[in-house]
Formats: structure tokens, sequence, C-alpha cells
């Protein structure tokens, strides 16, 4: 499965790097405190966020329990409003369906609106293996392109970028694209848009066919949704001969009246607005407005195999708003690179080891890549407990047991000192039950705490890599009690 950043290290080996870099965290640290702020005022004004919250989590979960019957009734909609649909079971096959309509049109260029699901199959590389270049639109996913770069964040994919950087980006690579930046470009966010504007334009005019995913899919009528702040999907969604959409299954919702929670709850959790600048719909094709042609391609990749997966399932429910990344301390000071995935953050940290369910030392780290504050779970507008997934997962790596990819029987590889681990809870579990043993033992620590190490022996010692032993009191907490409470029970 693509997906994967090829040559990406593990988490801790790349957290370790992504965090000695200032300017990478200063950028993050601004970026990511601006944008929960605002959302967390937009999300206030409205005393029925919980409600919404818990509509959403319920749409979801339903359409889940009979994603079978929606994607057929979504495809027999989409057929009778003119399009056609292919089923992709995995990243190759999407990407090989792509390619050959596009070269069915005779066209070697395509312009693209904002989609993770072709990041996620690595549809760009794929399409220049076959001649055809692949322009983005999406001004933070032009960005990357330019700068030769990966998206490091859902909603914002160059947040790891100053408008310094952005400024000498656009002044030596946009040329090589098509329209050079204008001379004297500054880093006024004014200026940069601008020239990104002009850049684009030529491309929407000169481009045949368009690739797009979709926030969400109506079974019901077969309409196909996508919502963007800058106006450049509606220009890759209008103007293209051909449109090409590639969308995971979970994204289809039964009803149009189920796009009512997300619409509110979307754009609040994301950009902090009340509503989406520039939500598109369309549904098949209409003689003399848009594409002439429409193709929907479904894409697995996974998906079906996580949906086994009782307690991973629930990741399928997101909506992409990247909440949770902007309020994760660990994204905060990692960065998205560090995740090696297209799904960056403590989303992420669930969603690529079960989509990729490979055994791969980078998906056995990420459900480790977490405090498990619960800071996630909080701001989540589906409700998606990540953190109960991440143990979940964990459990998975330490067992060693099957991973949600059961199929061709692979397993999620065991973490390193996972014996230790487990020779340690059990000694845990002997001494809580005993009393005295344990009374004795917090004695015979505290008498002895000045001759502890710092950190911990043998396997135990990837424990305290990242963190530091806690230190030890004079006395233990029950000794403490006795002689300044008299042991009395339930003293104030």
């Amino acid at each position: 499965m693509s997906g994967t950043f090829v040559g990406m290290p593990a988490f801790p080996e790349a957290a370790r790097e992504a965090v000695r870099d200032a300017t990478l965290r200063g950028n993050l640290r601004h970026a990511t405190h601006t944008i929960r702020a605002k959302r967390a005022r937009a999300v206030a004004e409205l005393s029925d966020w919980a409600e919404l919250r818990e509509a959403g989590r319920r749409i979801k979960d339903h359409t889940l329990r009979h994603l079978d019957r929606y994607l057929v009734r979504l495809e027999e909609s989409v057929t009778a409003a003119g399009g056609t649909v292919h089923w992709a079971a995995d990243a190759d096959e999407a990407n090989r369906i792509v390619a050959d309509l596009v070269k069915e049109t005779g066209e070697s260029e395509v312009v693209k609106v904002k989609s993770m699901a072709t990041q996620e199959t690595g549809l760009n590389e794929a399409l220049a293996a076959e001649g055809i270049r692949a322009y983005e639109t999406d001004l933070a996913e032009l960005i990357v392109q330019l700068g030769h770069d990966r998206p490091s964040h859902i909603l914002v994919p160059a947040i790891h970028r100053n408008r310094g950087e952005i400024r000498d980006i656009f002044r030596s690579e946009m040329g090589a694209w098509g329209r050079p930046a204008p001379d004297g470009l500054s880093d006024a966010p004014a200026e940069l848009a601008e020239a990104a504007r002009l850049h684009l334009r030529e491309k929407f005019l000169r481009a045949k066919v368009g690739v797009s995913g979709a926030n969400f899919m109506v079974a019901e009528t077969g309409t196909l949704v996508v919502v963007e702040s800058e106006g450049n999907g509606r220009m890759c969604l209008t103007l293209p001969e051909t449109l090409i959409s590639v969308v995971g299954i979970e994204k289809v919702v039964p009803t149009w009246r189920d796009l009512e929670v997300f619409l509110q709850t979307l754009p609040r959790s994301s950009t902090a607005e009340r509503m989406n600048p520039y939500t598109s719909m369309w549904t098949g094709t209409t003689d003399g407005d848009g594409p002439r042609t429409f193709h929907l391609v479904l894409l697995d990749n996974g998906r079906t195999d996580t949906l086994a997966d009782e307690v991973g399932r629930q990741a399928l429910r997101c909506i992409r708003c990247s909440a949770c990344l902007n309020v994760c301390p660990v994204y905060e000071r990692a960065g998205g690179h560090a995740y090696g995935s297209v799904y960056p953050g403590p989303i992420g940290a669930i969603l690529s080891p079960q989509l990729r369910g490979v055994t791969d030392d980078i998906d056995a780290s990420l459900p480790y890549a977490s405090s498990l504050c619960g800071a996630c779970y909080e701001v989540c507008p589906v409700a998606i407990d990540i953190p109960e997934v991440l143990v979940h997962l964990r459990e998975r790596v330490v067992e060693g047991g099957p991973a949600v990819r059961r199929g061709n029987r692979v397993v999620l590889r065991p973490a390193k000192g996972h014996a230790a681990e487990r020779a340690a809870m059990r000694a845990a579990r002997w001494a809580f039950s005993r009393p005295g043993a344990l009374r004795a033992g917090q004695r015979l620590a505290s008498r002895t705490r000045r001759l502890h190490p710092r950190t911990l022996p043998g396997p135990a010692g990837a424990w305290t890599d990242t963190r530091d032993l806690p230190a030890l009191p004079p006395e233990p907490f029950r000794d403490w009690w006795q002689r300044t409470r008299g042991g009395q029970e339930g003293a104030e």
C-alpha cells in the first residue's frame, strides 16, 4: 500500500530530529495555537454543539454498520445521474484506473483540488510514471509541490513553512512549473496569494481533466461535496471537460439531511468559520453545465479491514477537520513529517497503522506517538475516542497479534522490550495484591533513593530514553499519613 513516506524512520527517531529544529517548532506553535483559539471561539457560539457532535457520531456509526448497502445505493444514484463508478481495492488499482482514464482523453496534464485519498495512494507519482503531470491547485498543496516537500498537516499541509520560506519557494520554483513569480515578490500574504493566483489561472483555463477528492458523498442522490476556502476547488470542479473523483468509501452519508450536521461542525472545527466559504456540490453530469464526463473511483485500501475491528473502526468516522492535530502537544513539537504518513497527528497515529497493516517500524511506533492526554477526543466533532484506539493498537503491537489486514496474515511487529514489559506488569500485580510486601518495598525504595539510577537498564531503557524517572519522596505516603494523621481513616 502507498501512503508511507519512503525512507522515513520510525516515529521516535523522526520526532527526535524534528524537535531540534527551532524554526519548525516556532512555525508549528504559532500556527496551531492560533487555529485552536479561533476554533474554541467558533464552537462556543453554538449552544447545541454537544448535540451536533453526538449526531455526527451516530450518523457515521450507522453508515459504517450498513456501508455495503449505502455504497450500492451510491453507485446506483451516480450512474443514474450520468456518472461512471469504478471500484479500487487498493492504491495500485486506484492509480491505474485514474491513469487509464486520463490517457483515454489524450491529455498529458491534470489539475487537482486537494485530495488526501490521492496523496494516500501516491497518485501524482503514478501519473508521472505514465507521462502525465499533475498540478496541485490548493494554495498549501501548491507550496508543498513547488518545494519538493511533503504535507505535514491535514488542513494546512504547508503549516511547517513560514512566509519567508514560501516567498523563496515561489521565486525559485514557479518558473519551472508555469508562470514565474512576479519580480520583487515579498513575503506579504496578499502578494504571495496574488502570485499563486496568477500562476494557477493559466492552468485552470488550459486543463481538460480535473482530479478531485470529496468530503462527503450522498447515497440518496449520488451527490459529491467538496468544501474549501479559496475557490480553487470550484475552478477544478467546473472548468475541465472530464472530472475524476477519488474518494474513500467511508465518506458516504445516507441522505441530504445528514449533511446538515457536518456542514455545521466541519467548518467550525477546521477553519473556525461559521460557514464554509466554498461548498461545491455536483451530481453526475448536466448538459451545458460543468464537466461533460464524470468518473467516481471508490477507494477501499484497507478500509474494509479496518471495519472488522470493533474498537479501531471508529477512526473511519473522521471528517478530516484536523482539530486533533491543533491541540496535540506531541504534534506541536514533532510536526507532521515525523508520522511518516499523509495522515499525521493523533488521527494518523490510529488510522495509518490500520489502513496500511504492514510489518513496518513506522506503523508499530505510531500508537506510541501520544501522551494519552485526551485533548484530541475532547475536540473531535464526531467523538472518536483516539486514546482508546491508541491503547488498543498498543496492545496489538505488544502482543504481536494480527493486524487489521487479516487476509494475508500480516502482523504488526512486536515492540522492543515487550517481554520485559509483561514481566513488569506481572511483578506489579503480585506486589499490589500483597499490602505488606508493597509497604516494605516502598520503604526500601525511599531509603535508597539516592542510589537510584536516572535511567532504567536493559530493554526498559526505551522508556527512559524520552522520560525522567520520577523522584521518590523521603518517606512513603502511608508512613507520612500514619505519622501526621495517626492512621485515622477518613480524616480531613
